[in-house]
């Protein structure tokens, strides 16, 4: 049997046609494994990030069950702290007006009150105060009130003025 060169050039075509087709069926199934693939994993992504986000907001409303509310009282506590003695917290860096007002309807009037603190209370009053997580830490709030209640201003304010000075 001879073949013509038409013959030879329509069984080439046939060929390479079949042979497309054939790559494009066998390779859909594999794409289509590995994006239900990818999608299984990017929902499961999704659901623990959502159970990550249930976890924390479950965390910040029991901080705030235990520190009580913000505002009507805000008056009372700066009247109260300022009948019973308070010290200027806002001389410690990172403290402003408005986080000194927090602090005083916190119950925290005194420098002492600020070094006294524990982790757990570092915790209640950043969420408090809308602060992250472990910005009194790097603030040293601790430090700064224990050199201010023990009387060392000038050495608190050649540490802690630098600093705010640098920022």
């Amino acid at each position: 049997m001879s073949f013509t060169p038409n013959d030879i050039a329509l069984l080439l075509i046939v060929l390479l046609i079949g042979l497309v087709l054939g790559l494009i069926l066998s390779g859909r199934a594999k794409y289509r494994r590995l994006w239900r693939d990818e999608q299984a994993a990017h929902r499961q992504t999704i659901q623990e990030h959502d159970r990550r986000i249930a976890a924390a907001n479950e965390r910040i409303a029991e901080l705030e069950r235990q520190s009580g509310p913000i505002g009507p009282g805000t008056a009372a506590a700066v009247a109260g702290a300022a009948a019973h003695g308070r010290d200027d917290l806002t001389r410690i860096r990172g403290i402003s007006d408005q986080d000194e007002i927090a602090l005083n309807e916190a119950g925290y009037h005194r420098y002492s009150q600020i070094a006294a603190l524990n982790g757990e209370q570092e915790a209640l009053l950043e969420g408090r105060l809308g602060r992250t997580p472990g910005s009194i830490q790097r603030e040293e709030w601790r430090e700064q009130a224990r050199l201010l209640d023990s009387g060392k201003v000038d050495e608190h304010g050649r540490l802690y003025e630098r600093l705010r000075a640098d920022r």
